[in-house]
């Protein structure tokens, strides 16, 4: 995907807290965004977009796109001489630019986990404040028994011993879904072992969308969503009626066949809220 220089400058016009009409930002780029909840989409007749987190912007478009720097990235599209080698220096718009540093995923566990890494017995047992990052994953196994649980957000993987309670019922081996260029290498990994693969995400339109579309199409009947057994008290009580207006269906739910999934969408469209999966973090 690539940044135009139109979108740029108007990313750089929310970034200065400026709401932006939709009719003149139409482009995939803006709607991801406002999937991922970066930005903000309002208005029934008269739509307009706006920026929710700037950070999450900037770390949105350096992980995905490589550009570290907005105002640079835009400069050099402005600048008629630039050439292909100073576009290189902020952006990845090229072969060699394009080929990543590391490949494969951080994982985590609150028990440790007895698996296998080029032949060898490996442990996974992170220290408290700590991820262990797997690089060659095409060796890396792990017991039939064990359940790979995707974790949407960062704060939750971080966590994951303050929701321990949640998954009771089975052995868990975590997986961020961060950095996102990794995802592929998660995908082609789960699609070579036999476990199943859980996900664990926000309680809204935009977290089951994200499953949907980046893990349930390519693992089909292997994945399942995670359902707390308190979701729809937990909706009632505690769920955010203005990121429900925000968002908007991007899968088709006549697709679905998980009896507990549609359940959850029938709750949400009631409620009219969707719920952060950071409430489940137990607090002291």
């Amino acid at each position: 995907m690539q940044l135009s220089l139109k979108i740029a400058r108007l990313l750089v016009l929310m970034m200065d807290g400026e709401s932006i009409p939709y009719s003149s930002v139409k482009a995939k780029l803006i709607d991801d965004l406002v999937f991922e909840n970066i930005l903000f989409r309002k208005g029934k007749h008269r739509k307009v977009i706006g920026l929710i987190n700037k950070e999450a912007l900037k770390n949105y478009l350096a992980n995905q796109l490589q550009i570290d720097d907005l105002g640079d990235y835009i400069s050099a599209l402005e600048e008629k001489s630039s050439t292909r080698a100073d576009l290189v220096k902020i952006t990845t718009d090229s072969k060699k630019s394009k080929e990543r540093a590391f490949k494969g995923f951080l994982v985590n566990s609150y028990t440790p986990i007895v698996a296998e890494l080029n032949n060898e017995r490996f442990v996974i047992s992170p220290l408290p404040g700590s991820f262990t990052f797997i690089y060659d994953y095409e060796t890396f196994k792990i017991p039939k028994e064990i359940t790979v649980v995707g974790v949407e957000n960062a704060k939750n993987f971080s966590d994951i011993n303050k929701q321990s309670y949640l998954f009771k019922t089975m052995t868990p081996l975590f997986v961020s879904r961060y950095p996102q260029n990794q995802n592929k290498d998660f995908i082609k990994w789960m699609k070579s072992i036999p476990n199943d693969y859980l996900h664990f995400g926000d309680f809204d339109m935009a977290g089951i969308g994200i499953y949907m579309n980046e893990y349930k199409r390519h693992l089909l009947k292997k994945a399942s969503f995670f359902v707390p057994e308190n979701i729809i008290d937990d909706i009632e009580n505690k769920g955010n009626r203005e990121r429900y207006n925000e968002q908007r269906i991007n899968f088709k739910i006549n697709e679905i066949k998980e009896v507990k999934l549609l359940e959850l969408i029938r709750v949400i469209h009631l409620m009219k809220k969707g719920l952060d999966q950071e409430y489940y973090i137990k607090t002291e």
